[in-house]
């Protein structure tokens, strides 16, 4: 088989066994591993591997043996409910190292900047409580300064599948500790592209969440007000639940936010592409990605607008080429002057540029920034997601040696812009290079659309020969920070019915399946389109026996929960006979619920006896 016909998540190289998180929960959930077992073997894995260049700092072994045997134990006595409370029990990851964990050393890839900080960073800290378990700190390109993963003292990262080429920067022993299998997930940093150029070069997946949705406390920073920490996975849905578990507001981060969340596209996604997509010259890289887009131009309701690209590379230029350069100058602080020998040689370059911008080039660069930003909206305005190459291009280790600037700034032409415009983005694989080279796309999308982009990738990674994950990542949503309303639905919105999108596009997300109180019955409608019911609150009129057909019956109901801003929308969107009124459930509370008008039922079905409208649905079948 040749390399361009491999199945999306097959490596032409192999490497470590490509465990997920969901793979080893299920082996944790039936006794077939424990994670004293997965930790001793990765351990021993890590210690036999050539790859040392991965690794700064790592967790010493007696502790993490400990660390597991006591998880052992705790699985042992609490059983299936540890999952509940540790969604990530066991599962073991690894940090870049310019992201603190108390007692170990951050270096930011520069020994002699190197501090041991006290107080773990705030994302760790969630991942400890979810249970996860820190095997180490990664190599970088030196203070997050790089794409490539080559400028560091520690050694250059070699990639995971092809030592000869590049692993991707800055974040490149978290990706390729991944990619080794070494670590089910690991945590990365991202401000021009670290947390996905990575990911192409390595067949992973990188989220870049929004700025701020991940809180930067405990982090060494590149450019404070762009950076985001990220997340390396094997696939979608795993780097999804890693996210849920890390999100969240901490008051002690300055640049953390909570912001709305886009609900999820169902019904098929209108795509952005450049219009001349920018190769230089990388005719496999061009095929790869003419290749993927044909294969996701055809799914139902896709349809693909080229647009003009200039607004986003002339935002991607202010990044090095504009005052940006001197928030890396602020970065570090003193250390710029009585450290500057041990900076790299091309991280001092770029960082000394500072000394040639001023405030009035950098409040003029922010005007440009906003004329920009204007511009792309306009562009995207009709638009669900941007989707782009992830890289140009894929370098070997020599020819960013023998030309570093340049190659560095040609693999961010489709990632410098994003945080610069405050965009959500994720890298997934795609398509393999005929030369058997990874090659990926990056779905980008505004602020708040985490969610979309993670259930659009996960159908593209379905699409690309990977794991069918979009329905159990639609039906995820982070957590609500906003104020909700509950819903009851019994007809043509419960969850698998045709209008269930309806409820998933406005953010919404399932809270219980329960029933209402004895005081309904349920009427198949006539001529309608989809199908569906309507549900009447009656007066229960019936004798000792309940033979009146005046009596109730308690009918089957979801609940869901939804976004209160988007409420006014979905409720529009009902048609009559059908409205929104007040709903009793079996416990005795009430939520919002779908009432029917009286004159509906004229020509209606009483089905009341079916219990609800999946059994009635089911009967007819």
């Amino acid at each position: 088989m040749s390399a361009n016909t491999l199945p999306h998540y097959a490596s032409p190289n192999p490497v470590a066994p490509q465990r997920t998180i969901a793979d080893v929960l299920a082996s944790y959930r039936t006794g077939s591993l424990k994670p004293s077992k997965l930790i001793g073997d990765l351990l021993t894995q890590i210690e036999q591997s050539d790859r040392t260049e991965v690794w700064i700092h790592r967790v010493p072994a007696k502790m993490l043996r400990q660390q597991a045997a006591a998880l052992d134990l705790m699985l042992q006595i609490k059983g299936e409910a540890v999952f509940d409370t540790m969604p990530l029990f066991g599962i073991p990851f690894a940090v870049k190292d310019n992201i603190d964990v108390a007692e170990l050393p951050t270096t930011a890839a520069c020994p002699e900047f190197s501090y041991v900080p006290q107080v773990t960073a705030t994302v760790v800290a969630r991942l400890r409580q979810a249970g996860a378990v820190l095997i180490g700190k990664t190599n970088l390109d030196q203070f997050a300064t790089g794409l490539v993963g080559v400028r560091s003292p520690y050694g250059a990262v070699r990639n995971a599948l092809q030592p000869d080429y590049v692993s991707g920067g800055s974040s490149s022993g978290s990706a390729v500790a991944v990619a080794l299998g070494q670590v089910l997930f690991s945590l990365g940093t991202d401000t021009a592209g670290s947390g996905r150029v990575p990911a192409a070069f390595n067949n992973l997946v990188g989220l870049k969440p929004t700025r701020g949705l991940l809180s930067g406390s405990g982090m060494v920073p590149a450019c404070r007000t762009l950076d985001c920490i990220s997340i390396f996975a094997h696939d979608v849905a795993d780097a999804w639940r890693v996210l849920q578990s890390a999100a969240g507001f901490d008051a002690a981060d300055a640049y953390s936010r909570t912001p709305a969340m886009l609900g999820v596209k169902r019904r098929g996604y209108r795509i952005a592409v450049p219009a001349r997509p920018e190769f230089y010259g990388d005719d496999q890289a061009r095929l790869a990605f003419e290749q993927t887009l044909e294969k996701i131009a055809a799914m139902p309701g896709v349809s693909i607008t080229r647009i003009p690209f200039d607004a986003f590379t002339d935002a991607a230029q202010l990044l090095y080429q504009g005052p940006w350069v001197a928030e890396r100058r602020a970065a570090l602080g003193d250390f710029f002057d009585t450290g500057n020998a041990a900076i790299h040689p091309v991280v001092r370059e770029i960082t000394v540029q500072a000394d040639k911008f001023s405030a009035v080039d950098a409040f003029n660069s922010q005007y440009r920034l906003a004329e920009l930003r204007r511009e792309a909206e306009t562009l995207l305005q009709d638009i669900d997601l941007l989707l782009v190459p992830t890289t140009t291009t894929m370098p070997t280790i020599a020819a960013v040696e023998a030309d570093p600037v340049v190659r560095n700034s040609q693999l961010g032409y489709y990632t410098n812009f994003v945080n610069l415009m405050d965009m959500a983005a994720l890298a997934i694989p795609a398509v393999w290079r005929k030369d058997g080279l990874p090659a990926g796309i990056t779905l980008i999308g505004p602020a708040g659309s985490d969610h979309l982009l993670a259930e659009a990738g996960a159908r593209f990674q379905q699409l690309l020969g990977g794991a069918a994950q979009a329905d159990a990542v639609a039906a995820a949503p982070l957590p609500f920070n906003e104020p909700t309303v509950k819903v009851g639905v019994v007809g043509a919105h419960l969850s698998g019915q045709p209008l269930n999108w309806q409820l998933l596009e406005a953010g919404a997300r399932l809270h219980a399946s329960t029933s209402t109180s004895k005081h309904y019955r349920l009427y198949a409608l006539a001529n309608t389109t989809p199908a569906k019911p309507g549900l009447v609150r009656v007066n229960d009129t019936s004798n000792d026996h309940g033979d009146s057909d005046d009596s109730g019956a308690a009918i089957l109901t979801e609940v869901w929960e939804m976004p209160l801003r988007n409420f006014g929308s979905f409720v529009a969107a009902i048609p009559a006979p059908l409205g929104i009124g007040t709903m009793e459930l079996a416990d005795g509370s009430s939520v919002k619920g779908f009432i029917c008008e009286p004159a509906a039922l004229d020509n209606a079905r009483d089905i009341t006896g079916y219990g609800g409208w999946t059994a009635y649905l089911a009967a007819k079948i």
